[in-house]
């Protein structure tokens, strides 16, 4: 198993039709034990117990410093360690650029953005001291093509901003043996884009789309077991594109 014994804590993981809890299982049946960290709302407990016996679930927020603090403090304390963190929490907004109101750049760019440095400066002391660690962050594609399907401007920026944050982190603690990359999903059928798309724009979202369908949350789980996992083991600051062919050019 290619994650056996190791502890992966993964944000935003609790929706059962997201990016994250696909990641959660995928990781668990390649032998890790998952820490699924989400706000009380979405019952993270539920989503890890639904996972099998050993896992964990815990409640905080990512916007919030002391929180993503308190979390990695519980994690070691009942875990003894951390090994992966997946920083998948984000949310989206179908804005025009004239449209995007203070709260809304916000929300966008502080659960994606701010969310992705509190949760892994909370994790990276752990990971220094064990002398090996693997981060993995979830961008878009929206980041590298400046939007066109659902999110708006400030969504680009925020995955875009994931992506250098990432890069800068991944320059900065690679002597510690921790190795930190991306994954930009293209567009993935989840709850978070479900029935906003209509057929005829579909169609022309398909036509660019050299494998002609849409991505499954399985798909992006693979690519970030892969990431977080030996089998990657010298790689880091790279961005793994998992869109079908998108933006090839």
């Amino acid at each position: 198993m290619l994650l056996k014994d190791k502890v992966a804590l993964i944000t935003g993981g609790a929706g059962r039709n997201g990016l994250g809890y696909a990641t959660a299982r995928m990781m668990a049946a390649q032998g890790a034990r998952v820490v699924i960290l989400d706000l009380a709302r979405a019952e993270p407990a539920a989503a890890a117990a639904d996972l099998g016996e050993g896992h964990l679930g815990v409640v905080a927020d990512v916007t919030d410093k002391a929180s993503c603090d308190a979390a990695a403090a519980e994690i070691l304390q009942k875990l003894g360690r951390i090994d992966i963190l997946v920083n998948n929490a984000g949310i989206t907004q179908p804005r025009k650029t004239l449209d995007i109101t203070g709260a809304d750049y916000d929300a966008v760019l502080d659960v994606s953005l701010r969310g992705t440095l509190y949760m892994s400066q909370a994790v990276l002391p752990a990971m220094r001291e064990q002398k090996s660690g693997s981060i993995v962050c979830i961008s878009s594609v929206s980041a590298q093509r400046g939007g066109g399907i659902l999110g708006g401007p400030h969504y680009s920026a925020a995955k875009a901003g994931v992506l250098g944050l990432a890069r800068a982190m991944a320059r900065e603690y690679g002597h510690d043996n921790v190795r930190i990359n991306c994954v930009t999903p293209g567009l993935i059928a989840t709850d978070i884009n479900k029935g906003l798309i209509p057929d005829d724009k579909l169609q022309g979202i398909l036509d660019g789309i050299p494998l002609n369908r849409i991505g499954e949350p399985n798909d992006v789980a693979g690519c970030v077991v892969f990431l977080a996992s030996d089998l990657a083991k010298y790689l880091t600051g790279v961005t793994l594109d998992v869109n079908g062919g998108m933006l090839i050019h």
